[in-house]
C-alpha cells in the first residue's frame, strides 16, 4: 500500500493499516516516543499518588492532566477522549467526569491550504465555485473547519473542509493504539469487560465513517427522509455537485445555538416547545427509525427563527436493527411493570450481558438501582443520575456497554443536558412518557400491540391503574387526540388478532365475581372531555367500516343472534 492509497482509504481496515506501518518503522517511532513520554509522566504521577497515599487528594488533578494530554496529542486523541467519556464500563467515574469536559476545538489550518483542497477536490477554482466565501473559517474542530459561502446561483452554503493529510495521522495513531492494546491495559485505569483491541476497532470504524464527507452527506439525506413531513425538524440540503470525500457543501442554517438563551429570547422562541421538539425527535430516532444522531452537542443543534430544530453535522450516526428497537421497547415495558427478571434478560439480548450470564444475583441489584426510577418519584427521573448509578454496577457485575449503546447514552444524556440548560426545571419524562404512552396506545404495529397487552395484563389480570396512568400520561400532551387512538383500538378489538384481548377484557370486567364499575367510571372520567357524542359516533363508524357485514355478524353476541332467529 502506498501513501496515496492510505489517504484514499474509505473504510477502517486494521490489517491493511498494520501492513503499511510494519514496513515503515521510522514513521511510528517518533510518534510512539511522543505518546509514551506524555503518558509515562501521567502513569508515574498515578504511581506516586499510590505510594504516598494521596490518590484521593490528587484524583481530580490527575483526571484534568489526562484531559490535557489527550488535547495536546491532537485529533485522534481528542476523539478518544470524547469516546471514553461515554464509556462508564471502561473509565473510572472521576476520570469520566473530567473527560466529559473535553472540547473538540483546535486552531484552524491556513485558509490558502483549505482553498487548495477545495480546488483540487472539486476541480475548479474557488471563484468559479463560489461567488463569495469568508476569508477565514467561522468554526474549526479536530477533523476540519467550516466556511460560509454563496454559490453563483445565489444559495447561501456552509463549506466543510477536512484537515490536510488527516488519514495518515489517524491511521498511525490507530495502529499504535492497537499495538499498545496488547500490553498496556493492566496499567490503565480501565475496567475492561472485554478485549481492548475490539474497543480500538470499534472506535476506528466510527472515526473512518466520520472523516468520509460523502458518507456524512448520505447520512443527512437519510435523516431528512425519516423526518419528511415533520414541520418541527430542519435538515440542511446537500449540494453534491460541490462535495467530495474531503469537502462537503450544504445549506446554510440561520438560527441560534440552543445554549444562546439571550438570542432565543430575542427571537421570541418558546424554550419548552424547543425542548419538546428535541426530546420527541430523539425518541423517534431511537424507537421508530432506528437511525439516530449520536452527537447532538450544542454546536450541532440550532433553533431556527421559525421555531424548528435544525440538526447539522451527520458524521457520527448509528443504526439500530428492528430486533434491538423492539427489545428497547420491551425494556421500557418491563421497567414500567417493575419486572426486573425480564429486564435482565433484555440486557442479555441487547449485549449488556453475555449470553449464559447468571442473572439471578443481578436482578436485586437492578431493582435497587432502578426501583425508584418510576412510580411516585417519576418526576425526579433523570437519565444522567440513572446512568451514573448504573455505571457503578459495571464494576460489581459482568456488564459491558456495547459501542452502539454508548452512543445512545451519549445522545440521550447530551439532549437532557441541553434541555436543562434551556429550562433548569425541565423533567425529561414530561415529554418522554407521553410519547411512549402514545406509541403504546396507538399500537400501529403488531409488536407494539403485544407490548401494550404486556403492560395492561399481569398474571392474567387486567391492570386498571396502569390503563389509567397511560391515558393520563398521554393526555398530558396537549397535542394528543384520544379519538383516533380509540378508533384504532376498536379496529384491533374487532380483528382476528384482537380475539384473545376481547375475551381478556370481558373477563377483566367481571373478574373476582364482580362488575368493575368503579374502575370503568374512573376511566370514563379521564376521557369524557375528549369523547363528544358526535366524534365518538364518527370514530365508531370509522372502525366498523373496516369490516364486512359477514365479519361483523360473527362478532355479535350469541343471544342477540338467537333472539333474531326466533323473531
Amino acid at each position: 500500500m502506498s501513501q496515496f492509497q492510505l489517504e484514499k482509504m474509505r473504510r477502517y481496515d486494521a490489517e491493511a493499516i498494520a501492513r503499511y506501518y510494519r514496513v515503515r518503522p521510522w514513521r511510528t517511532l517518533w510518534r510512539a516516543v511522543s505518546v509514551v513520554w506524555l503518558f509515562a509522566g501521567f502513569v508515574l504521577g498515578l504511581k506516586q499518588d499510590d505510594w504516598f497515599n494521596r490518590t484521593e487528594a490528587k484524583k481530580l488533578k490527575r483526571a484534568a492532566q489526562l484531559r490535557k494530554i489527550l488535547t495536546r496529542l491532537g485529533p485522534t486523541y481528542i476523539k478518544v477522549g470524547q469516546a471514553l467519556s461515554t464509556r462508564p464500563d471502561l473509565v473510572r467515574k472521576d476520570f469520566l467526569e473530567e473527560l466529559v469536559k473535553l472540547q473538540d476545538q483546535l486552531p484552524p489550518f491556513p485558509s490558502d491550504i483549505a482553498f487548495a483542497i477545495v480546488e483540487r477536490e472539486l476541480d475548479h477554482a474557488i471563484d468559479e465555485i463560489f461567488s463569495q466565501i469568508t476569508p477565514q473559517p467561522i468554526a474549526a474542530a479536530s477533523l476540519g473547519q467550516v466556511y460560509q459561502a454563496r454559490l453563483h446561483t445565489g444559495e447561501e452554503v456552509a463549506v466543510k473542509v477536512q484537515r490536510p493529510h488527516l488519514l495518515p495521522v489517524l491511521t498511525l495513531d490507530l495502529y499504535l493504539m492497537r499495538w499498545a492494546a496488547h500490553w498496556i491495559s493492566p496499567w490503565l485505569p480501565l475496567n475492561l469487560g472485554h478485549d481492548l483491541i475490539l474497543v480500538v476497532d470499534e472506535f476506528g470504524t466510527k472515526l473512518f465513517e466520520e472523516v468520509d464527507y460523502q458518507n456524512e452527506g448520505q447520512n443527512a439525506e437519510k435523516f431528512a427522509a425519516n423526518f419528511l413531513g415533520d414541520p418541527t425538524v430542519k435538515v440542511p440540503a446537500i449540494y453534491w455537485k460541490y462535495s467530495s470525500q474531503h469537502v462537503l457543501t450544504l445549506e446554510w442554517i440561520h438560527g441560534s445555538k440552543l445554549t444562546d438563551l439571550q438570542k432565543i429570547r430575542d427571537s421570541n422562541l418558546d424554550r419548552d416547545t424547543l425542548i419538546e421538539i428535541g426530546v420527541t425527535a430523539g425518541l423517534r430516532q431511537l424507537l421508530e427509525f432506528g437511525f439516530f444522531h449520536a452527537d447532538p452537542h450544542p454546536g450541532n443543534l440550532f433553533a431556527t427563527p421559525d421555531g424548528r430544530m435544525a440538526y447539522i453535522d451527520f458524521g457520527m450516526m448509528d443504526q439500530l436493527h428492528q430486533e434491538a428497537k423492539e427489545t428497547l421497547v420491551d425494556s421500557v415495558v418491563h421497567l414500567i411493570n417493575q419486572d426486573y427478571e425480564h429486564l435482565a434478560q433484555d440486557f442479555v439480548k441487547l449485549g449488556f450481558l453475555t449470553p449464559g450470564t447468571d442473572i439471578r444475583p443481578i436482578i436485586p441489584a437492578l431493582e435497587e438501582v432502578l426501583g425508584n426510577a418510576l412510580g411516585e418519584s417519576v418526576q425526579d427521573f433523570n437519565f444522567k443520575t440513572i446512568t451514573d448509578k448504573f455505571s457503578s454496577l459495571m464494576y460489581e457485575y459482568p456488564f459491558r456497554l456495547p459501542a452502539k449503546f454508548a452512543l445512545i447514552i451519549r445522545s440521550v444524556v447530551t439532549q437532557e443536558g441541553l434541555a436543562l440548560s434551556l429550562n433548569p426545571d425541565f423533567k425529561i419524562v414530561d415529554v418522554a412518557f407521553p410519547y411512549v404512552a402514545r406509541r403504546l396506545l396507538t399500537g400501529e404495529s403488531a409488536a407494539l400491540r403485544r407490548r401494550l397487552i404486556e403492560v395492561l395484563f399481569k398474571d392474567g389480570k387486567f391492570q386498571w391503574e396502569r390503563m389509567e396512568n397511560l391515558i393520563a400520561i398521554a393526555r398530558s400532551d396537549t397535542h394528543f387526540d384520544l379519538l383516533p387512538t380509540a378508533q384504532l383500538g376498536l379496529q384491533y378489538l374487532l380483528s382476528d388478532e384482537g380475539n384473545l384481548l376481547r375475551r381478556q377484557i370481558i373477563l377483566a370486567l367481571i373478574e373476582d365475581d364482580r362488575l368493575h364499575t368503579a374502575e370503568v367510571q374512573r376511566l370514563w372520567d379521564l376521557i369524557k372531555d375528549d369523547v363528544k357524542p358526535a366524534r365518538l359516533l364518527n370514530a365508531a363508524i370509522g372502525a366498523l367500516t373496516e369490516f364486512s357485514a359477514e365479519r361483523a355478524a360473527t362478532l355479535l353476541p350469541l343471544n342477540f343472534m338467537s333472539s333474531k332467529s326466533l323473531s
